[in-house]
């Protein structure tokens, strides 16, 4: 097997994901190395993420690089990718599912645990999630939410600088960077209340469609029971046509339960259907019907 070359995000959640693919390839008997290719998303900080998300800022970069052929495997947070793929490629392979939920990291002297998530009344949160801040506006509307951009550990330094209360963030990434949060009270969402992102918590590897030798190379590290569920999550997605700048939460259980929460824009009621997904086939446009028969959208 030639070597094979990774493309990566240069963020510290990013390589974690880059080294842990390495590591199962390594496993496999494959000679692996990482290389990191800055993006438009890694570049530009000053604009919000509902400006960015979704529509490939975090993506373009690496994925011209697989193209170019200077990388041969891309590795995304599969929230990050557009739900049409670029032409030759594909996501050849998906990772287990890490813990979906957000978590809600709060100051501690913004602590009232009288108030829902412990929060105090008017706290000010932050966020740069379109689906985070809608969400949050549906179950707190008392509280304020303020922008906030950059990696992980930047955005938690700003909580704890007190620029803001309380901030929501990914459990899987913070669990991934085994970060020291003991500064802070961390309130774990219930994800089929609070719904994540389609694909928040999985990895999807991404390769060209002529590479068959990494192919079936990716096939023993694939996950088809997920593929399956985050497939429909992003799908509803496509229907919508949206990157993750929609209002958008879409989140499939194991049991096949599927959770949905939508706004058609922030000043937008936010609605939350749920589902047992006996069918996987048309369940997605069922979902998009459903809205539009609650007025939501269209």
């Amino acid at each position: 097997m030639k070597k094979i070359t990774i493309g990566s995000r240069g963020s510290d959640l990013a390589l974690w994901q880059a080294h842990f693919v390495q590591s199962e390839l390594q496993k496999l008997g494959c000679e692996v190395e990482i290389n990191i290719i800055k993006t438009q998303g890694d570049k530009i900080q000053h604009l919000s993420f509902d400006k960015l998300e979704g529509k490939g800022f975090f993506t373009k970069e690496i994925e011209d690089a697989l193209l170019n052929k200077s990388i041969d495997l891309a590795v995304h947070s599969h929230k990050d990718l557009e739900t049409t793929p670029p032409e030759n490629l594909m996501i050849a392979c998906v990772s287990e599912r890490a813990n979906p939920a957000d978590i809600l990291l709060i100051n501690k002297n913004a602590i009232d645990t009288t108030q829902k998530w412990s929060l105090k009344e008017g706290a000010i949160v932050g966020t740069s999630s379109a689906r985070r801040k809608s969400q949050v506006l549906k179950y707190r509307p008392d509280v304020s939410i303020n922008d906030l951009r950059g990696n992980v550990p930047t955005r938690i330094n700003k909580l704890l600088e007190g620029n803001y209360d309380a901030i929501l963030l990914a459990k899987a990434g913070v669990d991934r960077l085994e970060l020291d949060l003991s500064e802070f009270v961390e309130v774990v969402l219930n994800p089929e209340e609070f719904v994540p992102a389609p694909a928040q918590g999985v990895l999807g590897l991404q390769i060209r469609n002529e590479d068959t030798e990494l192919f079936d190379i990716l096939q023993k590290m694939n996950f088809p029971e997920v593929q399956k569920r985050i497939e429909l999550e992003r799908k509803v997605l496509n229907l919508l046509d949206g990157g993750c700048q929609l209002p958008l939460g879409v989140y499939c259980t194991e049991e096949h339960q599927l959770f949905v929460s939508f706004a058609d824009g922030l000043d937008k009621k936010c609605i939350s259907l749920n589902y047992q997904v006996d069918n996987f086939e048309g369940m997605a446009e069922k979902v998009i019907a459903d809205l539009q028969q609650d007025k939501s959208i269209g």
